[in-house]
This record gives structure tokens, C-alpha cells and sequence, in this order.
């Protein structure tokens, strides 16, 4: 009876994960639904079946820290934007950013082509041959392009120096402000240079 009842509620939770318009929630009810099916596989001892039910045991024993640390990274963003600290919120968007390095004289992107992600320079100085201007450690670029109506870049960037870059994709970057309204609005401030996130306060370039 309670085997089938621990099945029951572990689907039914599940199920409702679909309906889950943003991450947030979805990490719960996913964590519950992980709990929830390994109540259900070890309630098999109790009825003999635990043999048939191990597999799951073991599935859901291995997405449960999985979902856990997702979620811890998620509060982490969430946190540094109810915080406004900029320096903190860089560091908790570090599981989401990428680094590349870059030699002196190689062209980044060119204006008019597909927008992918943004850019924040870590190391180096970037230009944008289009209007002359010099990025330098703590700048963001390449953000406007994302927003773009046909997401093309609207300028060119080239590295005038050996560079060290930190980049966000824009599907990473939609998703994080599509699974929470607060963080959409820190992001929208940082592209825009309002967030002073870096030690030298500049932001938002554009391309």
C-alpha cells in the first residue's frame, strides 16, 4: 500500500516539474521528486522489491546532489542581485562563463554577423574599429547584438593585445533572466552600465 502511494507522489511530482515556468521552483520540485523516488525504491525492502527497484534508487541518488548544487548556484546569482554588489554577482555567474584567451591583431567578430554571446575583458585591451574605441579590464561588449532585432553584431571588435576573456552565451544569458524577473533587471543594468561590477566601474560597450 505505501509502496504504491511513494509511486504515486514521486510521479505526480514529476509530473508537475513540467508546468514550472522557471528554474527556481523547477530545482525544487526536482529535489523533492528525487527524495520522493528514493522513498519509493527503499520502501522495496519493506515489500521484497527493492531488486526490480535499485535502478532507481541509484538514478535518482545521483541527480539529487546534481539538483543541489544547481540550486545552490542559482541563490547564489539571486542573492548577489538582491545584494547589488557587482564584484559578488560576477562571481556568482562564474558557473555559467566561459574563458578563452586571444593573440594581439585577432578579430573577435565583425559587424553583421550572428550574435552569440557577450564578452567581459578580463585581461588585454580590446577595439572597436568601427568607433575607435579601447575596452579595457572590467568592460562588457558584444551585449548589444544579443538584443538586436535580427541578433547581428552592430560593430566589430579585434584584440589589440594579447587578451583574456570571460563570455556568457546568449541562451545562458536569456535563460538567466527569463527564470528570474529581479536578476533580468540586474542584468539589464549591468549591460547598461549602471553596476559598477569590476574594480574599475566600467561597463557596457555595446557590439
Amino acid at each position: 500500500m505505501w509502496l504504491v502511494i511513494a509511486g504515486w507522489i514521486a510521479a505526480a511530482l514529476v509530473f508537475s516539474s513540467f508546468f514550472m515556468k522557471t528554474m527556481l521552483p523547477l530545482r525544487l520540485v526536482a529535489i523533492a521528486s528525487n527524495i520522493a523516488f528514493m522513498a519509493y525504491a527503499l520502501l522495496g525492502l519493506a515489500y521484497g522489491d527493492f531488486g526490480r527497484l535499485y535502478p532507481i534508487f541509484v538514478l535518482h541518488a545521483c541527480l539529487l546532489p546534481l539538483n543541489v548544487v544547481r540550486l545552490i548556484e542559482l541563490r547564489r546569482v539571486i542573492a548577489a542581485v538582491r545584494d547589488a554588489g557587482g564584484e559578488q554577482a560576477v562571481r556568482a555567474l562564474a558557473p555559467y562563463l566561459s574563458v578563452e584567451t586571444h593573440q594581439a591583431g585577432e578579430t573577435l567578430f565583425r559587424r553583421g554577423e550572428a550574435a552569440d554571446r557577450l564578452y567581459l575583458v578580463q585581461q588585454g585591451t580590446i577595439t572597436i574599429p568601427e568607433t575607435g574605441a579601447a575596452l579595457s579590464p572590467g568592460d562588457v561588449f558584444g551585449e548589444v547584438g544579443l538584443f538586436a532585432p535580427h541578433g547581428r553584431r552592430t560593430a566589430g571588435a579585434v584584440c589589440a593585445t594579447n587578451c583574456r576573456l570571460l563570455t556568457l552565451s546568449g541562451r545562458k544569458l536569456l535563460e538567466l533572466c527569463y527564470q528570474d524577473a529581479k536578476l533580468a533587471v540586474f542584468l539589464a543594468r549591468l549591460l547598461a552600465g549602471y553596476v559598477p561590477y569590476v574594480e574599475t566601474g566600467r561597463s557596457g560597450s555595446g557590439a
